[in-house]
Formats: structure tokens, sequence, C-alpha cells
């Protein structure tokens, strides 16, 4: 085999890549970066953050042991609170798939707190816990777990006929077919809720930060821009758009690694 034929595979992938989406997504990048360093320098006061002014300051920014220490509570409270709404959501969500009665009578409550904004309760929030951090956990867990419980109650009605009929013939009992069919079957759902509520969960994290300055990477973004330094409030605002894009990669990779049959499944539907 000679040398060009052998880097031939991997030139023409390098070549479909870039002839693909990703070249377009980094010009569009590069373009909006380079609008908005020029429209600040021309145009806005020196305290606006600009894309030269913020690379500048990461290093500073992520050696701060104040930022650290704002990153830890956040991802904690929001971890903390995703594993309760993910618990109760998902207990709550089965019942209603597999309850016809269940699910008229939470229906309607469940899909009315979905659509409510979260920033409403902050005030009711922080009159019944006070301007403490079981008000950010009281907001993280309303935050996620409509989505969690909208998604499981989804799952569990989806689950094919044939599937329970299979574990009744075997005179399998309730909660056995539960755990050995009704939530592997719904698994798929769920980790579409949980990619929905993890997000909600860490934007209620930052709002509640926000409005009950309590320690986070939301009073950390407050407390920076109301003091202008704007640059180090926007490395925090790219950290989290991080660790929502992370969270939605792992959760990905965890679908195609653990669960090769859904994608499948989804390519034949």
């Amino acid at each position: 085999m000679s040398v060009t034929t052998a880097i031939g595979p991997v030139a023409r992938a390098r070549r479909g890549a870039l002839a693909g989406p990703t070249a377009p997504r980094l010009v569009a990048g590069a373009v909006i970066l380079i609008l908005w360093e020029a429209v600040v320098r021309g145009y806005a006061p020196d305290f606006v953050a600009k894309p030269s002014a913020i690379i500048a300051v990461i290093p500073q920014v992520l050696g701060s042991v104040a930022f650290l220490q704002s990153v830890g509570i956040t991802v904690a409270a929001t971890a903390e609170g995703l594993v309760v709404a993910l618990i109760l959501g998902t207990a709550i969500g089965l019942l209603m798939g597999r309850s016809a009665t269940a699910n008229r009578l939470l229906r309607l409550w469940i899909s009315g707190f979905n659509a409510m904004p979260m920033i409403i309760i902050l005030p009711l929030v922080s009159l019944w816990f006070g301007y403490s951090s079981a008000a950010r956990f009281a907001t993280i867990v309303f935050a996620a777990i409509f989505a969690v419980i909208i998604n499981a109650a989804e799952g569990a009605e989806a689950v094919p006929r044939e599937y329970l009929e299979v574990a009744g013939s075997f005179r399998s009992s309730g909660w056995r077919t539960l755990f050995d069919v009704v939530l592997p079957a719904a698994t798929p759902y769920l980790l579409a809720g949980l990619r929905l509520a993890a997000g909600r969960a860490l934007i209620g994290a930052i709002v509640a930060e926000f409005f009950t300055a309590i320690p986070g990477l939301g009073y950390f973004i407050l407390y920076n821009s109301r003091t202008y330094h704007q640059n180090e409030a926007f490395v925090a605002v790219l950290l989290l758009a991080g660790f929502g894009v992370g969270f939605d990669v792992l959760v990905n990779y965890a679908t195609r690694r653990y669960l090769p049959w859904y994608h499948r499944d989804e390519a034949k539907g």
C-alpha cells in the first residue's frame, strides 16, 4: 500500500468535515466576534465587554479563588436539585403515564406549572425559605422537575403494548413490570427530559442567586456587572454556556453508548 493510498481516506475525511457544517459555523463565529469587537471599540463605553478583553482576563478569572468557589457552589447546588427533581419527577411521571386517573388529576396542573416562568415564584420562594441556599434549592427543583415529569409520562405511555402483554403472559408483578419493562422502554424519554431539566436547573440556580444575592456564579456575574467588570462577568457567562453544551454532549454520548438500539429504531422509523 502506498503512502498516498494510506493517507487518502484521512484527507478526504478532513475535506468532508470542512465542506460540511463546521466551516460555515467557524466563519459565522469569526464574523460575529469581529463585528462585536469593532462596534464596541467604535461606539460603546470603555467598560463594555469585548472579545479581546474577555480573552485577556480569562487566566486571571480562572485563577481567582472567588470565581472557583462560586463555580463549586453553583454546580453542587444544581446537581443536588437536579437529582431530587429527577427522582421525584420520574416517579410522578411514571404514575401519570401508567394510571389514567393520576393523569387526569395531575396533567393540567403539571402543564400549568411547567409554563410558569420561574422568576414569578422567586418572591414567594424567598418569602417561604428566606434569602438563603434553601430558596435556591427550591427554585432549582421547581425549574427542573416538570420537564422530567412530562417526558417520563410520555415515555410510560409510549411503551409498546406487546411488551406489556409479554410481561403479563409470564405473570410478571406490577412492580417488576414497571422496573423491567416500562422504565427501560421510557429511558430515551427520560434522557430527553434530563437534558431539558439540566438547562432549566442551571438557569434556576443563576436566577435565584441574582435575586437572593447568595454566593454562586449568579452573584459573581451580578457583582462584576455592577462594578463595571464586564469582561470578568462575561467569562462566567461563557462558562455557563460551556456547561450547557458539555452536558448535552455527555447525554448524547450516553445515549449512543448505552442505548444503541434507540438510534437504530429512529433510523428505521
